[in-house]
């Protein structure tokens, strides 16, 4: 005996029934009938049990409420031990983790294993640099060390893993990311076009966007359809957009983008509107740009970024064209690991850095630490349990259209689910790795580290096993699969992603916000 914990009463229960049919998909068929009983002994005494009953009871919730319910209600948290054993059961593999990887990316983006750095060309630690930390893949990095490769280490403290470091205040790693995408911009997309046949076939860059006329300006709308035969409109009429600015309060920006006039409506390209974004001017375009890339006061050059991130202006400059030139020597063979960005806009960080990877044409190189292959699928429903007063709309920019003003974030996230937002669905199994409160209600099994679970989490392999004999002998399936073809997005064409003004790779400053926002359910 030994080794999981188990509440007292569902154990007592479960050998009740099974001793009785001798078949535990039967037996937790039947105990789940009368849940309740167990369900109120929550938070009592939980006693030994074996690694062996423990994951048989496991495996037998998992089975039955996959083939009775649909395998999306058994769930695991993605750094629970039982996550992988849920992906091949085709259940839901949850992350309170920002999606922008899948929202630019794709669905079931499959990035490179840790394997795959060490033939990478140029490597970004980018928050990955604790010097007191040996993760499990950095022997990857030291390996493609010595085949040549470039490491550079980007976040709040110096590391020995890397040939150079950055060292940026916390919070202000969008910044450095929307400076050096600025610097792609001009240097290799106006200056030079190494990248144009790359952003033409596998981005929405050459995509048509609806402009909708806003105080005396235009705001960006939705998507028309297809890609245009051309990344840029430049030598056409030119208007006014307005684009949101958070660095310096809830400001906006005023830049020209070339248009075409398709019915009545003006329609402009998301590559023209992303220069406009970044702040990289071309003659004869109207509003309000910055000088070269010593100009501080307007957003997103490396000299505006060195205030805020503590990086010299020329290191920013620097790095970004070491990216470039190695991106388009080697055909895309850049990698980003990405880190916790542990601030309250933490997703929109992850997007300046991944536009990056969009505009130099190294799409899976996309490193998302613990990721392992499975899709991940966005699980705020947790955060619905309780109510705040919190006001959502207070995230949004200064000529939002207050869909979401003086609202709280569970009244959002519940209106999302009831509209049938793609969320996975409250889950009948549920695999936690750490205490989450309040506790998710009407759960047959809550699998999770401490006395308010029904049981702490089994051996994983062992619970592989047992599902493998509960399912006739038939494996389970590899999670994952292979990534759906499809364009990386620089634009978000989603309603709450223009409330917020971040359709399109903006900076966030750290300070008051939600940990959680209601962007990340877009998918």
């Amino acid at each position: 005996m030994g080794g999981s914990q188990v509440n007292q009463a569902l154990v007592r229960l479960y050998f009740e029934v099974r001793d009785g049919l001798r078949d535990p998909v039967a037996a937790w068929a039947k105990l789940t009938g009368n849940s309740q009983l167990y369900q109120r002994a929550r938070g009592e005494r939980r006693v030994p049990l074996d690694e062996a009953t423990a994951a048989e009871l496991t495996a037998a919730a998992m089975a039955y409420t996959a083939a009775c319910h649909g395998a999306e209600q058994v769930a695991a948290l993605a750094t629970s031990p039982l996550a992988r054993v849920v992906g091949g059961l085709g259940g839901a593999v949850l992350t309170e983790q920002p999606c922008a990887p899948e929202q630019v990316l794709g669905p079931r983006f499959a990035g490179p294993g840790a394997d795959d750095w060490a033939r990478a060309a140029h490597v970004l630690l980018w928050g990955e640099n604790n010097r007191l930390v040996r993760s499990a893949d950095t022997p990857w990095v030291i390996a493609g060390r010595y085949k040549g490769q470039k490491v550079v280490a980007i976040g709040t403290h110096p590391t020995r893993l890397s040939d150079e470091t950055l060292v940026v205040r916390p919070g202000t790693d969008g910044a450095l990311a929307m400076a050096m995408g600025h610097v792609l911009l001009k240097e290799f997309f106006l200056d030079r076009t190494p990248f144009a046949e790359h952003a033409m076939a596998r981005t929405d860059l050459p995509f048509l966007v609806r402009l909708r006329e806003r105080e005396s300006g235009y705001v960006p709308g939705g998507l028309t359809g297809g890609a245009y035969g051309r990344l840029s409109l430049y030598g056409e009429e030119s208007v006014e957009v307005l684009l949101p600015r958070f660095d310096d309060g809830p400001g906006v920006l005023r830049r020209g983008v070339p248009v075409l006039r398709d019915g009545g409506e003006l329609v402009t390209t998301v590559f023209d509107l992303v220069l406009a974004c970044y702040g990289v001017a071309r003659p004869g375009l109207p509003g309000v740009w910055p000088g070269g890339y010593d100009d501080r006061a307007q957003p997103y050059t490396p000299a505006w970024q060195e205030a805020y991130t503590g990086v010299a202006a020329s290191r920013a400059l620097k790095t970004a064209r070491e990216l470039g030139v190695t991106a388009e020597k080697t055909g895309g063979r850049c990698v980003i690991v990405p880190g916790r960005l542990e601030t309250p806009h933490a997703d929109t960080a992850y997007r300046a850095m991944l536009a990056l990877l969009v505009l130099t044409g190294c799409g899976g190189g996309w490193a998302q630490a613990g990721q392992e292959g499975i899709p991940l699928v966005p699980y705020l429903c947790l955060h619905a349990c309780g109510e705040d007063r919190s006001d959502v709309g207070a995230l949004s920019w200064a000529l939002a259209e207050g869909l979401f003003a003086r609202r709280s974030a569970r009244s959002v996230l519940l209106e999302a689910v009831a509209d049938g937002w793609p969320m996975a669905p409250p889950p009948r199994v549920l695999a936690l790795p750490r205490p989450i409160y309040p506790l998710p209600p009407a759960v047959d099994l809550l699998i999770g580290p401490d006395e308010h679970c029904d049981l702490s989490p089994p051996d994983a392999d062992l619970v592989a096993e047992a599902l493998t004999k509960l399912a006739g002998g038939m494996p389970l399936t590899e999670p994952g699969g292979p990534a759906e073809a499809g364009r990386m997005r620089m634009l978000v064409d989603h309603a709450w992603m223009h409330e917020y003004g971040e359709a399109l790779p903006t900076y966030r400053p750290p300070g008051l916000g939600l940990p959680v926002k209601p962007t990340q359910l877009v998918r």
